[in-house]
């Protein structure tokens, strides 16, 4: 398979699967791995999916609806069918001595399916008026879910190991404090976190989404600006241009300390499953590339960008 020269933003990066529906991801995850694990119980797996469809709505008890527009439902169904074709491609590669086993995909691809459930807020929440405030504390909030939720669906063996790998996708424990019992759980950590990154950074609206939609969470959450340790403020990022002009430096630190890095290059697990070509990092380079050449046309901090880069 190559690069889809013409995607629909409401598709993942085979341009096949409407990531505006839960049941039509759901499908996909499903006729992919049946036959790597006839023993996972899909049933627990379709709950999990109209679970997260209730929370992400607002019609699941305790919580409001998702109202953080980077961090929303399209994005976490894209990381959950790429966390499936990362499990694919290590099935293919391993074999059935190598394989990780149904137990650890199932808590894997429920990890990806809730790895942004801290963005959620509470009822009764009198703190924030927005889950982009809970930005820099969304994982551990995220593991706290977990824990709640997996009992829920019988999973309640597996919460801890769930509540720890989901930190993987984020940076409020660096990866190689993370303890889990086993290298497999670590590995299925991996293919977490590596989805994370790999779906949001290939999608094909994801310049005009970190213009349009990440930079209001980073000012929601207190990213754009920091106290220095003298007190003084750091501007981090002082506009949404601002952000795309440093974005392709901050991709080129994802791939080399978190991709390759921390991660193993576990995104390298996409090729088994394409058969060749790796979608995800070839339409991610491809976003890094269409940014590049509109900041050597536009100046630095020139609104212009805004218009070149969609």
């Amino acid at each position: 398979m190559h690069l889809i020269a013409s995607r629909s933003p409401d598709h993942d990066v085979t341009n096949t699967v409407d990531v505006t529906s839960s049941a039509a991801v759901y499908r996909a995850v499903r006729d992919l791995l049946v036959s790597r694990f006839p023993e996972l119980p899909f049933s627990k797996l379709k709950r999990a999916f109209q679970d997260f469809d209730r929370l992400y709505r607002g019609e699941y008890p305790g919580f409001h609806a998702c109202d953080t527009a980077y961090h929303d439902a399209c994005h976490v169904r894209d990381v959950t069918l790429a966390m499936a074709r990362l499990i694919d491609g290590y099935e293919v590669t391993h074999g059935p001595q190598g394989s990780i086993g149904h137990r650890l995909a199932l808590v894997g691809l429920i990890v990806a399916l809730f790895h942004d459930a801290g963005y959620i807020r509470r009822r009764g929440d009198t703190r924030h008026s927005n889950g982009a405030a809970y930005t820099r504390t969304h994982v551990s909030r995220s593991a706290r879910f977990l824990v709640e939720y997996l009992p829920t669906i019988g999973l309640g063996a597996q919460a801890d190991m769930a509540a720890r790998m989901v930190h993987y996708t984020g940076y409020e424990i660096s990866p190689e404090n993370i303890v889990l019992k086993s290298s497999q759980a670590h590995l299925v950590g991996h293919l977490v976190g590596t989805a994370d990154v790999i779906a949001q950074m290939a999608d094909v609206a994801y310049l005009e989404k970190c213009r349009d939609c990440l930079y209001q969470e980073f000012e929601m959450g207190g990213i754009t600006r920091q106290q220095a340790a003298d007190g003084s403020e750091l501007v981090v990022y002082e506009s949404p241009v601002d952000l795309l002009v440093k974005t392709p430096g901050f991709v080129e630190s994802v791939i080399e300390q978190r991709l390759d890095g921390y991660f193993a290059a576990a995104y390298r697990f996409a090729e088994a499953h394409f058969g060749g070509n790796n979608l995800y990092m070839e339409a991610l380079m491809a976003n890094r590339r269409r940014l590049e050449k509109a900041l050597t046309v536009a100046p630095h901090h020139d609104s212009t960008l805004l218009e070149l880069a969609v």
